[in-house]
């Protein structure tokens, strides 16, 4: 990126390096079952991933008319311990 800059009434060019930390983001998936019930996916979105009840009601429809919802977006180590949650919580939950 270049920018300019005027000092003494004269503009001085000058190139501006962007730096960039990419950030390998992964998705939180939960899958659809024939076992919970719409309360107890609710309420397991909402103490493990933090959604409020609107948001986690609309990700348990998604699950159950598409299989499948990504859930949370984050980074790996942010994702691990609610994807074991889940899982002990009986969901079935992965990260992609």
């Amino acid at each position: 990126m270049k920018q300019f800059f005027s000092h003494t009434g004269t503009e001085t060019e000058l190139d501006l390096e962007l730096l960039v930390q990419e950030v390998d983001h992964k998705d939180l998936i939960l899958y659809n079952d024939d076992v919970n019930t719409f309360e107890f996916v609710i309420d397991s979105l909402i103490k493990v991933c933090g959604h409020e009840p609107i948001q986690a009601e609309q990700c348990s429809f998604i699950v159950h008319f598409s299989g499948k919802c990504a859930v949370k977006k984050g980074e790996f180590s942010e994702l691990e311990p609610m994807c074991t949650a889940l899982l002990d919580r009986g969901l079935s939950a992965c990260i992609e």
